[in-house]
């Protein structure tokens, strides 16, 4: 399913294609990773996100975005939880978890479909997006310590 276009017509109602996303933090410096992408198939102005990525569905969510992200930058997360989730309003059948984690391990090396990975200040996030940032997570993200 993945890399093909989905007729969502013919779905019921209710059904959602799950994007699991690291909200990567590191306490220490004060700074949240994110990922820059190349040609999204789904969403075309998507630049700047927070690494992660499809979930397996015969794994654990919270599991699978740890390998997910490890294949995506190089490193190994922590996941601490899942602290969000909505709807994407760029395409109502995403329906995007956020889970905070904390790295634990290797080096950064962004994989094919990422161009660059930065750290940012959390003030600063939502000026790197293209795509709608919700407020709730943009309070959540500023009260991070």
């Amino acid at each position: 399913m993945i890399g093909k276009k989905i007729n969502w017509n013919k779905l019921n109602k209710g059904v959602f294609l799950v994007n699991t996303l690291g909200i990567i933090y590191d306490p220490s410096k004060k700074r949240i990773l994110i990922a820059k992408r190349i040609d999204d198939s789904y969403i075309k102005n998507l630049t700047w996100c927070f690494p992660g990525a499809i979930p397996s569905y015969r794994k654990d969510l919270e599991k699978s975005l740890e390998k997910n992200i490890k294949n995506k930058t190089g490193l190994r997360v922590k996941n601490l939880g899942c602290v969000f989730s909505r709807i994407f309003k760029e395409n109502k059948q995403f329906l995007l978890m956020y889970y905070l984690c904390e790295v634990v391990g290797g080096k950064e090396n962004p994989s094919k479909d990422l161009t660059e990975l930065k750290w940012v200040k959390p003030e600063e996030i939502q000026d790197y997006f293209t795509t709608s940032f919700d407020k709730r997570l943009r309070e959540y993200i500023m009260n991070l310590k």
